[in-house]
């Protein structure tokens, strides 16, 4: 199979999170928030340098349940910051805390982040050409009104990079198999 050129193909993870979850279309907010946290600790390293910790990621964070992250203190962010096994940066931890509880009143107020989030596009995926684009109008939208609640870490290109992973965005490039 031909796959994006992005694609390491020396990485099964790689391999595998392009061939069965890059740019499907994602609904559930369980799995919208920890694609999000991820997002959140890619910000100036490599997709796949996340990717290849994800599991490590979950065993860490709880399986990224949101109700344990929210209550996160002092001891739980000592020992994350201790973990060897994921990217320990202070300030990204600390934005996952918070970022977590920005989330939760999102879900709050729209009944899902679902909601939220697709509601941008009025629940419709765009298709669009691979690029090596890093931003567009809609993640500048959707970041600006992100770091208006206060979420931090979710500049326009990292909300860019997310809308490609739920699905929002569909991008596989022209030598893709799996372009549509």
């Amino acid at each position: 199979m031909k796959r994006c050129k992005w694609v390491n193909l020396k990485n099964p993870i790689y391999i595998k999170y392009h061939d069965e979850e890059w740019g499907n279309p994602v609904h559930d907010d369980k799995m919208l928030y920890e694609l999000f946290i991820l997002e959140s600790f890619q910000a100036g390293l490599s997709w796949e340098c996340v990717l290849n910790k994800r599991e490590d990621f979950r065993k860490a964070f709880d399986n990224f349940d949101i109700d344990k992250i929210v209550n996160y203190d002092e001891n739980k962010i000592q020992e994350l910051l201790n973990n060897k096994n994921i990217i320990r940066n202070k300030l990204k931890i600390h934005a996952s805390i918070s970022n977590s509880k920005i989330f939760k009143a999102i879900q709050k107020e729209f009944k899902s982040f679902d909601n939220y989030i697709w509601s941008f596009t009025q629940n419709k995926i765009i298709k669009e050409k691979y690029t090596l684009r890093t931003t567009s109008p809609l993640s500048d939208k959707i970041s600006s009104d992100l770091k208006k609640r206060g979420m931090k870490y979710s500049g326009s290109t990292i909300v860019y990079s997310y809308l490609q992973a739920i699905g929002i965005i569909y991008a596989h490039g022209d030598e893709c198999d799996l372009k549509q």
